[in-house]
């Protein structure tokens, strides 16, 4: 497989995302080569070590994080994302990864790549660590407002990605609410369960509140990107000020210090359960292309991992079983 990289996008770059491409090559066999799509002088800076896997593919502008992705998308022709995303649409890579503006990652991909037919709003989809490991949240942030239309395509994408990528067999659906009742919540949820429950497609399991979230009792949450964005930040925010807590407390004595050292492989397990870059990147779900969105503060481990997300979705025909299905956003009467 041949991945574009951006290394220009991302609080970290473009140092962390070329330690990222260099752990991957020497990770994964698989991959075939990795176009680092950046200013090329910047690139060869930070790449010391040469690859044969590696490949600078110039780009001489960058979209930043405050800049209005449309009109940047517009403005700067040779940005790291629009070129990255080009390659991809050329056919000279198979998926594009960056960890720059999740909004300029989104034009590109929607002007470069195009939606899949019969999709009409594509969704960002995240995994999740819960109690029963990695489940897929969506839409974490690309669309605010959303239809019963939307929230079913997201529902049937999430299934196809669930099982075909993260390897859970016929995944459990369901749908974020204020209330398990399927007469809970505002009209948008209220006829978003009424269509779900009569598709026979997916395993539909009910509405999923917000405080059973963290349990992992459903492999995939749909909700609007709105909902879906407060849900990622709150539950990343809380692991943050948690860790914080347990560092305050543990220095309190003497005695607290000796029991945080016999709890350190527990400790340590934890962190590695809650991390986000363990997962890697999240899959830009309903454009023609494989487009995987990092964190914008990953490092190098995240990075990888959004590579090896990358070629999971490539090598698992997900595109494609998307592309099969192309009446599954039609409401049922």
């Amino acid at each position: 497989m041949k991945i574009a990289l951006d290394v220009m996008g991302g609080d970290y770059a473009p140092a962390e995302i070329i330690k990222g491409a260099q752990e991957a090559v020497k990770l994964y066999p698989y991959i075939e080569k990795i176009y680092l799509v950046g200013d090329q002088k910047q690139i060869q800076d930070y790449l010391q070590e040469k690859h044969e896997k590696l490949e600078i593919f110039h780009a001489s502008e960058v979209i930043a994080m405050d800049e209005h992705p449309g009109i940047a998308y517009r403005k700067k022709k040779d940005a790291s994302i629009t070129v990255a995303t080009k390659l991809v649409k050329d056919g000279l890579a198979h998926g594009v990864v960056s960890a720059g503006s999740t909004g300029a990652q989104m034009v590109a991909a929607l002007f470069g790549l195009g939606r899949i037919k019969g999709v009409d709003r594509p969704a960002i989809g995240t995994v999740l660590p819960t109690l029963k490991g990695g489940k897929l949240l969506l839409d974490v942030g690309a669309n605010a407002d959303c239809k019963v239309q939307h929230l079913v395509q997201f529902a049937k994408m999430g299934s196809i990605y669930s099982e075909k990528v993260l390897g859970i067999e016929n995944p459990k659906v369901a749908l974020i609410n204020i209330g398990s009742e399927k007469t809970k919540g505002n009209e948008l949820a209220i006829k978003t369960y009424e269509q779900l429950e009569k598709m026979n497609d997916i395993n539909f399991v009910g509405n999923v509140e917000g405080r059973d979230i963290p349990k992992g009792d459903a492999d995939v949450m749909v909700c609007d990107g709105f909902v879906g964005n407060v849900v990622l930040k709150l539950m990343e925010g809380m692991a943050s000020a948690f860790a914080q807590i347990i560092k305050e407390e543990t220095n309190k004595s003497f005695v607290s210090k000796m029991g945080a050292a016999l709890m350190l492989p527990a400790l340590k397990g934890m962190k590695k359960r809650m991390d986000y870059s363990e997962y890697g990147g999240a899959p830009l779900l309903g454009v023609d292309g494989i487009s995987i969105i990092c964190h914008g503060s990953s490092k190098s481990q995240a990075i990888h991992n959004a590579i090896r997300v990358a070629y999971e979705s490539y090598s698992q025909g997900f595109i494609d079983t998307i592309k099969a299905n192309i009446n599954m956003g039609e409401v049922l009467e």
